[in-house]
């Protein structure tokens, strides 16, 4: 496994660049909303304080990566580079290990289904982990679609405390192998 610096990387329409406290602004203004938090862990204070951007990447999300144990990038789109428009996080764990947040004007572009090819490859090829597991509120059907179209399959039900409450969830997994079968059927090469 490769823990050393976080990439910037590309895709088609994004940038995702890792996480540094300089974000903590925008993403102050774009993340305290309820339809973007409402599924979010519930250890997120609610209502959102002034600072807790800033306190949650100078507490939490930094020093995650510097101990290798967590993957933050911001999204930003390839046409305006200067501005986050969401996070995607990968972090070690046995059933969270990827979760994502993107501002209300970007919702419904399939933004977010692109930052996910990526950082699943990222969680498989570079780093190595057999399986990526990843929790859902059977509600959140926008987070769901995005699971079930890039080949993850529900493997267990219960609930879970968020932010809007205790809810029904489901935890989502696809092995490294389903995902390089998956990418082979969208891509048409192995």
């Amino acid at each position: 496994m490769i823990w050393g610096m976080i990439p910037e990387v590309t895709t088609e329409r994004l940038i995702l660049r890792p996480l540094e406290i300089a974000d903590a602004e925008r993403i102050q203004d774009l993340f305290p909303h309820w339809e973007i938090v409402k599924f979010m862990n519930h250890r997120i204070p609610w209502p959102y304080p002034g600072d807790g951007a800033l306190t949650f990447l100078r507490d939490v999300a930094i020093p995650e990566m510097g101990r290798g144990d967590g993957w933050t990038w911001t999204i930003r789109l390839r046409s305006d580079p200067s501005q986050t428009i969401g996070v995607i996080t990968l972090v070690k764990g046995d059933e969270a290990n990827r979760g994502f947040w993107l501002g209300l004007p970007w919702h419904g572009q399939g933004l977010m289904s692109e930052a996910c090819v990526w950082v699943n490859d990222y969680w498989f090829e570079t780093l190595g982990f057999p399986v990526l597991r990843v929790w859902k509120a059977v509600d959140n059907t926008a987070s769901r679609r995005i699971s079930e179209k890039q080949g993850m399959r529900m493997v267990r039900v219960g609930e879970r405390d968020y932010v809007c409450g205790r809810v029904p969830s489901e935890i989502w997994e696809i092995t490294a192998e389903e995902w390089k079968a998956w990418k082979a059927r969208i891509t048409g090469r192995d």
